[in-house]
């Protein structure tokens, strides 16, 4: 029987942190028709949610212009919980982005309508978060507050107090990604996710070591306490991502398939 989080979030039918862990298809586009290509071959795919990656969109100068955009999107995805990802250069984002244009951009996609989930930083200062916390709360948006390491997986302790502060600082959803140097980093990994899970944090997770080390991660993580995995539909977002056939065919495999 899977762990299954304290407070679960029930966005548009789908339970994260229920009793099936969830898949994710991210979409990284330059522009607007790569973007709705990708949508709509992700749809096609039929994940649990999509997210897009609005860091990787080369025209996202004027945040006024985002409510058309995921309008649009929202059309090529159907009734999907749709993710808004902003992501920092320093956490792994396609591009330096001003953080007041960050900002402003996290604001009109919380405004726009059409988002289910957004996803931020858990190094934005506090006040960064607030804003963007008290926005999503008024629009019925949930909130992911991430954390990533790209050099090192650190002790299981450090990453339990990572996952513990974004529940603290009032996300609905807490999020690590870390990079393993061997199959020990992949262990701590889950046994933190684990710790998470069993009391230290009540909100849903989404863990994972990534690189061709942690691949396994997004394999089994599910029975550790991870909520959703991201594979691949058309365009990697992150190392380590896996396909969304093969990550089903594997869990049918091992008798973790919702």
């Amino acid at each position: 029987m899977r762990m299954t989080a304290s407070r679960p979030v029930d966005v548009r039918g789908r339970l994260i942190g229920g009793p099936a862990p969830l898949i994710c298809i991210p979409l990284a586009a330059a522009d607007l028709p790569d973007l709705m290509n990708q949508a709509r071959a992700a749809a096609a795919l039929a994940p649990d949610l999509v997210e897009w990656r609005a860091d990787g969109f080369e025209d996202l100068h004027y945040p006024e212009n985002l409510a058309g955009i995921l309008a649009e999107l929202r059309s090529a995805i159907g009734d999907l919980p749709l993710i808004f990802t902003l992501r920092r250069i320093e956490e792994g984002g396609f591009r330096a982005i001003d953080e007041a244009l960050r900002l402003r951009s996290n604001l009109a996609a919380i405004l726009s309508g059409q988002i289910d989930i957004l996803d931020t930083e858990l190094a934005n200062d506090e006040d960064f978060i607030a804003t963007v916390r008290e926005a999503c709360r008024r629009a019925g948006v949930r909130l992911v507050l991430s954390w990533h390491d790209f050099e090192k997986t650190p002790e299981a302790a450090v990453i339990v107090q990572r996952l513990a502060r974004a529940e603290a600082l009032g996300a609905d959803i807490a999020k690590a990604a870390v990079m393993p140097v061997d199959g020990e980093d992949v262990f701590t990994l889950l046994e933190a996710t684990r710790q998470a899970r069993r009391g230290a944090v009540k909100i849903p997770l989404i863990t994972m070591a990534m690189g061709p080390k942690g691949l396994i991660s997004r394999v089994v993580g599910s029975a550790y306490g991870a909520d959703v995995t991201f594979a691949v539909g058309v365009q990697t977002t992150a190392p380590g991502q896996v396909p969304i056939e093969k990550l089903r065919e594997v869990w049918r495999v091992l008798g973790m398939a919702p």
